[in-house]
């Protein structure tokens, strides 16, 4: 069986049961430090608490992807979400199936995140890593701590083709 899967604009409405678009459209902020800075709270829901885990801030590298691509995996974190902040603006790629036991193929979607927006994974949903579409650092938000919070899944049998 072969899939191709197209990504799409991302929108908070469309990716919100996979997680957060870490944005700071349509948020009113708050006036800090005598005016020279605003400040945007509660941007994504960062959860990194359970079997007693901490918050921890990373910077990812990534070297860009080739198109089309070809996935043949896809990971997910039970115990944390985790989030990822491009730190140039530009476009990357989230590639995302829901919860369960195993990705379900026919459910996999894939979004266009914009320049100036970010993306945080819900607990457990299952994603292909980190797609950029240059060389580029990523501030990554997510879990440290006891217990196992990473499953791999290898696609076998299935041709499962990422097209940009």
């Amino acid at each position: 069986m072969e899939v191709v899967i197209k990504p799409k604009k991302i929108t908070k409405e469309n990716f919100a049961k996979f997680g957060d678009v870490i944005s700071t459209q349509n948020i009113k902020p708050m006036d800090i430090n005598n005016g020279y800075a605003k400040r945007f709270d509660n941007l994504a829901d960062i959860n990194t608490s359970n079997n007693n885990g901490t918050a921890s801030m990373s910077i990812f590298s990534a070297l860009k992807r080739s198109f089309p691509m070809k996935i043949d995996m896809m990971e997910k974190h039970p115990l944390g979400s985790q989030a990822f902040i491009p730190m140039k603006e530009t476009n990357f790629i989230a590639f995302v199936a829901p919860p369960g036991d195993i990705p379900d193929i026919s459910k996999i979607e894939s979004f266009v995140v914009s320049p100036g927006i970010g993306i945080n994974y819900k607990p457990n949903i299952w994603h292909f890593p980190l797609i950029s579409t240059e060389n580029m650092n990523f501030l990554v938000v997510d879990r440290k701590g006891a217990g196992d919070n990473l499953i791999i899944y290898n696609f076998e049998k299935e041709k499962i083709i990422l097209e940009y």
